[in-house]
């Protein structure tokens, strides 16, 4: 019966993991270029109080074990990189990937980190940044003089404007995309960004469009994936569970309460 209390509290922890995961879920709805999380759990360790294929007589044996679990533990919070849906925005420095890869950010420490957050912005020397100031890479400097509304950028990551005394457009430059051989082993850091591990493998890089990578599409926006009625429904499915956990605690303090009133 003491088991069946830690068994409990171990449902009622896991479902609050769960909670936690959908809360971070739901506060990142509108978060450009956010991927939903999932919260994965395994069963814990069991008690083995008789193996199977024990023998029960001089000709047979014990078809089926005797086991007693010990509750749940969370395995893995991971991340789901599907598509998100695009918005069109008509600014001029806002790119979405449409298919598989990541831009490639420059932090302050000169180490990379990986978004799928388009929402970039221009600032004094011309470059393009992120809202953080973090550069993109590969670097892309704009002319001082280009004409802000001639800004285009190709599926293919080709960056093209215009500048006065001009009459055809001039290349810029050409944004990469990379992907990793395991996503959902990067490393979340905030910011929209994400850092290589052991568990992700090292960045492929590629040109939009070509070996894989997706696309850019210029003047979008790539929104969160998360779907606010599943997580609701998740959320309806948590909280039920941690009742039903609640109410196993509560049971099992009744059977020890009636076990140490059966003598007055």
């Amino acid at each position: 019966m003491v088991r069946s209390l830690w068994t409990a509290a171990s449902g009622m922890i896991g479902q609050q993991a769960s909670i936690d995961t959908i809360s971070n879920n739901l506060a990142n709805v509108n978060t450009t270029g956010f991927k939903r999380m999932r919260a994965d759990f395994e069963d814990l360790i069991y008690q083995t109080v008789r193996v199977a294929g024990t023998p029960a007589t001089e000709d047979t044996v014990v078809p089926v074990p005797v086991q007693m679990g010990h509750g749940v533990k969370l395995a893995a919070t991971q991340r789901q990189f599907t598509q998100g849906n695009l918005q069109n925005t008509e600014n001029l420095s806002d790119i979405a990937i449409t298919g598989d890869g990541f831009f490639r950010i420059m932090l302050y420490d000169g180490s990379y980190a990986y978004s799928r957050d388009g929402a970039f912005k221009i600032d004094s020397n011309g470059q393009i940044v992120t809202s953080n100031g973090y550069k993109l890479m590969p670097e892309v400097v704009l002319p001082e003089n280009f004409i802000p509304e001639t800004l285009s950028i190709s599926q293919d990551g080709r960056i093209n404007v215009k500048i006065p005394d001009l009459n055809d457009p001039i290349d810029v430059g050409q944004l990469e995309l990379y992907r990793f051989p395991n996503p959902v082993g990067l490393t979340a850091i905030g910011d929209n960004l994400f850092k290589t591990s052991n568990a992700s493998g090292d960045a492929i890089a590629g040109r939009p469009g070509f070996d894989g990578m997706g696309k850019t599409i210029h003047r979008f926006l790539e929104m969160s994936n998360v779907s606010v009625v599943r997580e609701m429904v998740s959320m309806i499915v948590a909280q039920r569970a941690y009742e039903f956990n609640s109410k196993a605690i509560q049971t099992s303090d009744n059977m020890l309460a009636t076990a140490t009133n059966l003598k007055r």
